[in-house]
């Protein structure tokens, strides 16, 4: 490593703000830490309205360089909010199997995708006041064929300024094939990607950050993994948060939670990203 180049900026995002009031107050405080440069918040979450948003942006104003974006959401236990979307299961939107399977099939309605993610970005610039600073999706749909071109059309129009998330990897093809979960996100965003370039919507030059959440892994050890090879402006995504019931009845991604916060506001963070020369201010 070049002791003499300047440290390499990247994006640490928190994905689900929205989801549960435990989440939230988690991501609140690795804000207002430095500990966060980017948090996506979830306009379908059981835990959305004018207090929760007050209180995100009272995190962030104490650190401007801190990035918030718009969650799309598009699968399972949450409910569109557009009153015709299709396919829905027991008045929920599908698993995110048979979302990307209805995808893959093209059984996906491109025009009913499309309004639903302009109502959710309709939503957040009615609760924040403005459009977001980058578009993402929960559970990566937005990479997912049948959704794709519906969600860049949706942002082009009405968020032209925002960044969108890829979840393609700087990794030699070789040392993406042990991890299966990352491998198909690599796939997926190479399209995507594509996609983005022809309609002139900038993306994160490099991701980080899938692993599988039911082995409840050494998040620093993780961490350190995905800062190899990140390049500049390249996004690590994390799930930091604290465990109520809100959460237990809506996501399967609990304990691992307490962890990446516990890692994230602990004392070997900021080490360990000073001995890889990256930054998140």
């Amino acid at each position: 490593m070049n002791d003499t180049a300047p440290p390499r900026r990247i994006w640490l995002c928190a994905d689900d703000y929205g989801i549960s009031p435990g989440v939230n107050r988690a991501i609140r405080d690795l804000i207002e830490r430095g500990r966060l440069n980017a948090t996506s918040v979830m306009m379908v979450g059981s835990a959305i309205g004018r207090d929760e948003i007050l209180a995100l942006q009272a995190a962030a104003a104490g650190s401007p360089r801190c990035a918030i974006g718009l969650h799309v959401t598009l699968t399972a236990p949450f409910a569109p909010l557009t009153m015709h979307f299709r396919p829905v299961h027991g008045g929920m939107f599908l698993p995110f199997p048979k979302l990307l399977r209805a995808g893959l099939l093209r059984r996906l309605d491109p025009e009913m995708v499309h309004a639903e993610v302009m109502v959710q970005l309709a939503t957040f610039g009615e609760l924040f006041g403005r459009t977001p600073d980058f578009v993402d999706g929960h559970q990566h749909a937005q990479l997912f064929p049948g959704v794709r071109d519906a969600f860049l059309a949706a942002v082009n129009q009405s968020a032209p300024g925002a960044w969108v998330r890829q979840g393609g990897r700087n990794l030699p093809f070789a040392r993406r094939l042990g991890a299966p979960k990352a491998l198909v996100l690599d796939t997926l965003s190479a399209q995507f990607r594509r996609r983005a370039a022809r309609a002139g919507i900038a993306f994160n030059p490099g991701f980080a950050g899938a692993y599988d959440f039911s082995t409840q892994p050494d998040f620093g050890a993780l961490m350190r993994q995905f800062l190899d090879a990140l390049p500049e402006d390249g996004l690590i995504m994390c799930h930091p948060g604290f465990v109520d019931d809100v959460l237990v009845s809506l996501d399967p991604l609990t304990v691992q939670r307490e962890h990446e916060h516990a890692f994230l506001g602990g004392e070997d963070f900021p080490h360990l990203l000073a001995a890889n020369k990256v930054t998140l201010g």
